[in-house]
């Protein structure tokens, strides 16, 4: 019979395979995002060497990393969108309804209610 490990470090465990697994799942839709963009743009990974090799482009793409904010806001500058529209793709892509009108409508809230920072 299988047991399941109920003690804090398999909880631990448990709880880091989540977090990673949801890291992953995170870079994976940013990756897409990133390629489908460019590709509409008409852009090679060659296009973005002012702010990256291929190589790591290339890895983004595939979802085996994640990039800075930093880097986002400079791949964003090559791609001629706002930082912000990258991120917010990459959310949309990972939301099963894809309700583009329901998120934008969650950040307006959520930034009213932040106020002036």
């Amino acid at each position: 019979m299988n047991t399941i490990d109920c003690s804090s470090i398999g909880l631990k465990r448990a709880l880091s395979f989540l977090l990673w697994m949801c890291k992953m799942e995170l870079n994976i839709a940013f990756g897409k995002v990133l390629r489908a963009i460019r590709k509409q743009r008409g852009l090679t990974q060659e296009d973005f060497s002012e702010v990256s090799s291929r190589t790591y482009l290339s890895t983004l793409e595939r979802g085996l990393k994640g990039p800075t904010i930093e880097k986002v806001v400079q791949l964003a500058g090559v791609l001629n969108v706002h930082p912000a529209t990258l991120l917010f793709a990459t959310f949309l892509s990972q939301q099963e309804s894809r309700n583009r009108t329901d998120l934008i409508h969650r950040i307006e809230t959520e930034l009213a209610q932040l106020g002036e920072l």
